[in-house]
């Protein structure tokens, strides 16, 4: 048998099996006792039914990747990507063009065979626990949106990559990752006045108390804004955030409209001053550093395998082509990625401690960030007790209680 297919198959039920043990382990071992962290925000009613939400969503994924999986490893085993391919080349036109309908038949169908689980995750699992807001109309326009906005900055990309790949011999990888990091910043400078508004409404925040105590803290740290923004998060579901974005002049602050809803002042400039913290103590320039150089690295990878006969003989495929070179080497890549996803998750973990830190010690008001935080996981139904190894294999925040112990310990 192919050795690549060998290790693809390995690769995608490996996924799968490791998957299916961490959620099993992290359904049991919620606790049925509340924690005594939270006996003042959660009564004995509401905390069972975050258990039955977790438990829910846990079932609900097993049985995603239960379909997703063999339907995957099928359309491998009998020549999927072939028959794709095939239909691509049917329209005689440049390898470019003919790349990007290969990737677009694909992304569709993969889109087609999501829906039905999104669709139920969003009005049956969401609704019934009283978090969805969205509206038919809504959802269709979101996955509409959100195909269109693939097919346009996925089709520049592809077609930069496979540009450079045709013409640039052995170096193509480098001018590859040169290009594309470029583009990457520059979607992060236009992502907050260009692409985000096309899903969400942005508003600026209205002259208040909040307003003024949020601009006399960031006065006070020398931080400089474009401004704070609320966002209609209220528009799909009850849950609350917030989060920092952009660069530059174009540096942000955004709260979910959710989020203004159910907090007082002091608890919001707490959220705040953490995603200041982020910024402050340079995790957002870390973070994408890291990305940058892992970048790098996967598109040095990614050259060793290019039109390798082996890895197309895995597929089925009658013919070769760099398009497919690229989809086929993200399958052994995957290994590779959930290994770095670990790692990243272990210093975003990190990150968050030191933006906590950074929110109380600056603030100065540590009771009021650890009631935000115990109004957060109840508003969200968070899972107070997560397992250890879910934890360290997909959290890219610590539990929560984690987070209130460490704040209580602080020496202010």
């Amino acid at each position: 048998m192919n050795y690549f297919l060998i290790i693809i198959l390995a690769v995608l039920i490996g996924t799968y099996l490791l998957d299916l043990v961490v959620d099993t382990l992290n359904a049991r071992h919620v606790k049925t006792e509340l924690p005594e962290e939270f006996g003042d925000c959660y009564d004995a009613d509401k905390y069972k039914k975050s258990q039955e939400y977790l438990r829910e969503n846990t079932r609900f994924g097993i049985v995603s990747d239960s379909i997703v999986t063999p339907v995957t490893i099928a359309f491998i085993l009998f020549g999927g990507f072939n028959f794709v391919d095939q239909f691509a080349r049917s329209f005689n036109l440049g390898s470019i063009l003919t790349g990007l309908i290969f990737a677009g038949v694909l992304m569709l169908a993969s889109q087609i065979l999501l829906i039905p689980f999104s669709i139920y995750s969003t009005f049956v699992i969401e609704e019934r626990y009283g978090f969805n807001k969205t509206t038919p109309k809504t959802f269709v326009l979101d996955i509409l949106k959100t195909c269109l906005l693939g097919a346009v900055i996925g089709g520049i990309i592809l077609s930069v990559v496979l540009w450079f790949f045709e013409k640039a011999g052995p170096w193509a990888w480098l001018y590859c990752w040169i290009a594309i990091t470029l583009f990457q910043l520059f979607l992060i400078f236009i992502a907050p006045v260009i692409i985000m508004p096309i899903c969400n409404k942005f508003f600026p925040l209205e002259k208040g108390d909040l307003k003024n105590a949020i601009n006399d803290y960031a006065g006070s740290q020398d931080f400089k804004m474009k401004g704070v923004f609320t966002m209609d998060g209220s528009k799909r579901s009850t849950k609350s955030n917030a989060f920092f974005t952009g660069f530059g002049k174009f540096r942000r602050i955004v709260l979910f409209d959710t989020l203004m809803e159910k907090h007082t002042t002091e608890e919001l400039v707490s959220v705040l001053a953490h995603e200041m913290g982020h910024y402050k103590k340079r995790h957002i320039l870390k973070s994408m550093i890291i990305s940058i150089l892992t970048t790098g690295l996967m598109f040095y990878i990614l050259s060793l395998f290019i039109n390798n006969r082996d890895l197309f003989a895995a597929f089925r495929m009658q013919e070769m082509s760099i398009y497919a070179s690229l989809l086929f080497f993200a399958f052994l890549y995957a290994p590779i990625e959930m290994i770095l996803s670990v790692f990243g998750n272990m210093l975003s973990r990190r990150n968050e401690y030191e933006a906590d830190s950074y929110s109380v010690k600056t603030y100065k008001k540590p009771l009021s960030m650890i009631a935000a935080l115990k109004k957060l996981s109840v508003e969200n139904l968070s899972n107070l007790t997560p397992h250890p190894l879910k934890v360290f294999l997909s959290y890219s925040h610590p539990p929560v209680l984690e987070r209130i112990r460490a704040i209580r310990k602080m020496d202010l």
